[in-house]
């Protein structure tokens, strides 16, 4: 028996990213409270590629009050349901 080895070309393309990142918060991309962000460095050469929400305690409240309307429906909403979502959510990342 016989094997063949055939090498593969790939090739890959850089990422691409956009020029800032909102919180998404309550289904939606929303800026940051005050407006601020952060230079995202990376770290193979130490330059920003792209900023980032500073989120802050303001940000984190409006979070938290999102989680907690939207617990309400989760909450009650059956296994099968849960996991529709979860999956539908893994498909998108």
């Amino acid at each position: 028996m016989k094997t063949t080895v055939t090498e593969e070309t790939r090739t890959f393309s850089p990422p691409t990213f956009k020029v800032k990142y909102d919180n998404f918060i309550g289904g939606k991309w929303v800026a940051p409270v005050d407006g601020e962000y952060f230079d995202n460095v990376s770290p193979v050469d130490g330059r920003p590629f792209t900023k980032v929400a500073r989120s802050n305690a303001k940000d984190v409240e409006l979070a938290l009050d999102a989680a907690h309307h939207a617990a309400k429906s989760w909450n009650h909403s059956s296994a099968t349901e849960r996991s529709n979502m979860l999956l539908k959510i893994a498909d998108i990342t």
